[in-house]
Order: structure tokens, then sequence, then C-alpha cells
């Protein structure tokens, strides 16, 4: 009989899960109430950000990544649009996708594109209406009719993430609902994981920023190590890899020149969000045919293109 099964036994969960919504409508709230201490990392640049971890919870048996995507914004230059359209790629590529919603604000333009776009994602969705004790029930009741009309969602949930009214209920269900599986990250790497991938992504927009002309869409950054030292400084090594011993040479630059720039303005802005002195240590490698590699792309967060 089921019940018999001791509670240990339950096989793991692991899974990601995307939150989308219009800037300002509490993601970063949402998450420090999930996890349940403050972890996220907000960087104050939307477009630098594509699928990254904002945070890691444990509940029961399962472990849930959420992953956030950018904030929806009107894409000017051929980068922008590449960033939005793998913002949604992240959400393509979720397990689960997490749609939060201003209960204030109801289907605005922003969400109006937002629930129009999600219509092409392909995996189960919960809507979470936030800020909740600021409107009154009736207008929430309709709101969650109007938005189940153009989505089928598979669950509603309406929290305030403020307060964490809500909150318990949502976190249970998405550990029901991420799939079996074993957990991704460690206990003791659960903390900096969404530190790492932000000092990785912020790296890539340097080397970006720097050599847009000279090296194609094609390097990628990853946090070796996260250190944190006795007083109090951070040690980071990053690895950057391309796929040709002359894009090799572009990243180095002249004696170490293009480097040393890269290594120092990613620095900067990576000490200006931790707040601490940063010590960041860069190497360059080549690794052929990463582009051809998925799992390289399920680690940034990022959908195998197809073709």
């Amino acid at each position: 009989m089921m019940h018999d099964i001791p509670a240990d036994a339950a096989p793991t969960r692991c899974g990601f899960v995307a939150l989308i919504g219009a800037p300002n409508v509490g993601k970063s709230t949402l998450v420090n109430a999930l996890v349940g201490s403050k972890v996220t990392i907000v960087s104050r640049k939307v477009q630098t950000t594509r699928a990254l971890i904002r945070g890691i919870v444990i509940e029961n048996n399962a472990q849930i990544i959420l992953v956030d995507t950018p904030g929806i914004f009107p894409p000017k230059r051929r980068l922008d649009r590449a960033m939005v359209s793998t913002a949604w790629s992240g959400a393509h590529d979720a397990d689960l996708v997490c749609v939060l919603l201003d209960a204030r604000e109801g289907i605005d333009q922003e969400a109006d594109a937002i629930l129009e776009k999600l219509a092409t994602v392909q995996h189960e969705k919960i809507l979470v209406l936030n800020k909740i004790d600021l409107v009154p029930r009736e207008k929430l009741l309709a709101l969650t009719k109007m938005a189940n009309e153009r989505l089928q969602f598979k669950k509603t949930f309406m929290v305030s993430a403020l307060s964490g009214d809500g909150v318990d209920d949502l976190r249970r269900t998405l550990a029901e609902m991420v799939p079996v599986g074993p957990f991704h990250y460690p206990e003791d790497q659960m903390s900096d994981a969404p530190m790492r991938h932000l000092a990785a992504e912020i790296t890539r927009e340097k080397i970006f920023r720097q050599l847009h002309q000279e090296l194609p869409y094609q390097s990628t950054v990853e946090t070796d190590s996260w250190t944190e030292r006795k007083d109090k400084s951070i040690r980071i090594e990053q690895t950057i890899f391309v796929e040709r011993e002359s894009q090799r040479k572009i990243v180095l630059g002249k004696g170490g020149a293009t480097i040393k720039s890269i290594g120092a303005d990613s620095r900067k802005e990576i000490a200006e969000i931790v707040g601490v002195p940063v010590h960041l240590f860069l190497f360059v490698k080549v690794r052929e045919n990463w582009g051809d590699d998925p799992n390289r792309y399920r680690e940034m967060g990022l959908e195998f293109p197809k073709e």
C-alpha cells in the first residue's frame, strides 16, 4: 500500500521554472518569498539578462530552479533582438512557466503582449496574480477569468509576495509539478549559483561590448570558482570559451591588452553589485564545436536551436 512507503523514499524532482512578467510586477519579491532568504540579484540592465538563475528552492524532495527572463523591452539593435528572443527561448526551455501579473494593473499593454507571445510556448503554465492585498476580490476573479480565457493555465494562484500570503501553496505546487530527476545543484553551491551566472553574464556582455565587430555571437563564459576570502573580498575564476584559436587571439589582444580591459570592466561591475572587492581571473580556451553541444545551451539557460 502506498502509505507504507517512508517519506524519504519519494523520488527526487528537479526542474527549471521560468518567471515571466513585465518589469515591476514583483518578480524579485516573489523569488525572495519562495526561497525564504534574500538571494536575488537585480541587475540594473534588463538587456544583459538572458535566462539567469534567480534562486533555488528546496521543497520536500524537490529542487526548483527559478530562472528569470528579461523584462520585455522594445528591441532596437540586433543584439537586443537576440536577447529578447533568447528570453523567450528561456521560457520554451524551462519545464514550467510562471506568468506573473500585477493584480492592480490587470492585463495592460505589456501583459497583453506577454500573453500573446506565450501562446507559442508549449509547457504547462501557471498564472500568479501578485499584490492581491491591494485589489478587491471581484476584480481578482474577473482578472483570473479574463486571463484564463486568453491562455490555458494549469493553475492560478493569488499571492502577496510582500506579505508572503499564498506563497507556500505556490511553492508546494511547483515542487509537485517539476519533473522527476536528480538535483542539478549540490546544497553547498546553491547560494552562489545565481551570482555565478550573473558574473558570467556580465563578463560575456563586456566581451560583446569590446569585440562585437570581430567576434561572432559564439563565445560563452563559465564561472569556475567563486570563493569568499577572509577579508570579505571574493575571488572569481572564469573561463571564456571560443571556437577557434584565431578567436582566442582576438580575446587576448596584443600583449593581453584586450582581456585585461574586459576583466577590468567586468570586475568593476561585479564588485558594484556584490558590494565588496572582487579579484577576477579570466582564462581563454578553445572548445571546438561547443555550439553543437545541446548541454552547453542548457547550462546557459538557452534553448538549443533546432536548425
